[in-house]
């Protein structure tokens, strides 16, 4: 596993947070580290409940549980030099020898990632604007042809169906803002999906069954069928499902946001 582990939640409570985030990642208390991202402001034009912004982070085998609030935190002095302490035996916690000794990478600690933690950062940010609780968590995809990575992120929580709105609108709309301020941040381009309670998965589950009844009714009548409107991504599932079928074939005809899929018969 090549990404760390983290976890943004919002709540109206810095407590109701953390229990929401443990219970998501199915530990405990002593096992992650706990930033407060944001001590309760009001959402977007001082309108809605106050909402706190927490993050947790996995911590390594034996970590230490770490609170802060990094808008209200004064930094710490160094730590005196301590003498050099003598042999640890198999007794000693782990959490010790990683004050005295440098860690080595095993493969198994999450890396650390300055975009997926800003895009959590921005993607929770928002939906705090819109006085949304959830939970969000980015990782990266499989890598592209180009060497390019997707970053897919995952928004958990009650009551979300507004954010993904009539065939995804809302949703889309959400994720090319998010997008743009990502990149904007980072300096780079962002190749971003957001999904919500796994909705686009049910979504494309939905779109290739559609479009395997669709062809099968276009290869028996041999006439054509264009489907509903849908955004770019919902199309690009529907040509890639059919584009093997042995009778039938996919253009894409009007102009967006109207933009259809028609199924053809092949001609022989």
């Amino acid at each position: 596993m090549n990404e760390r582990t983290t976890l943004e939640i919002i709540a109206p409570t810095v407590e109701e947070a953390i229990a929401q985030g443990l219970a998501q990642l199915g530990l405990t208390a002593d096992a992650v580290s706990i930033e407060v991202l944001d001590t309760g402001n009001r959402g977007l034009f001082g309108l809605g409940k106050p909402q706190v912004r927490v993050r947790l982070t996995v911590n390594p085998p034996a970590g230490e549980l770490k609170v802060k609030e990094t808008r209200t935190e004064a930094a710490k002095p160094a730590p005196e030099a301590k003498p050099v302490a003598p042999p640890r035996t198999h007794e000693q916690p782990v959490a010790d020898a990683r004050q005295d000794a440098p860690v080595e990478s095993t493969g198994s600690q999450p890396e650390h990632d300055a975009v997926l933690d800003r895009t959590e950062a921005v993607v929770s940010k928002l939906l705090h604007m819109l006085n949304l609780e959830a939970q969000v968590s980015a990782h990266y995809g499989a890598a592209e042809r180009d060497g390019r990575r997707n970053i897919n992120v995952d928004i958990r929580g009650n009551d979300l169906s507004v954010l993904i709105g009539r065939r995804s609108e809302t949703l889309s709309a959400f994720q090319y803002v998010a997008a743009l301020i990502i990149g904007k941040e980072t300096g780079q381009f962002v190749q971003l999906t957001v999904d919500v309670e796994g909705y686009r998965g049910r979504r494309e589950r939905q779109l290739i069954q559609m479009a395997k009844r669709m062809a099968e009714q276009v290869a028996k009548s041999g006439r054509r069928q264009t489907l509903e409107p849908m955004p770019a991504d919902e199309r690009r599932i529907i040509h890639i499902a059919l584009r093997e079928h042995p009778d039938v074939k996919t253009e894409s005809t009007g102009e967006d946001p109207y933009r259809k899929v028609m199924i053809l018969p092949k001609e022989g």
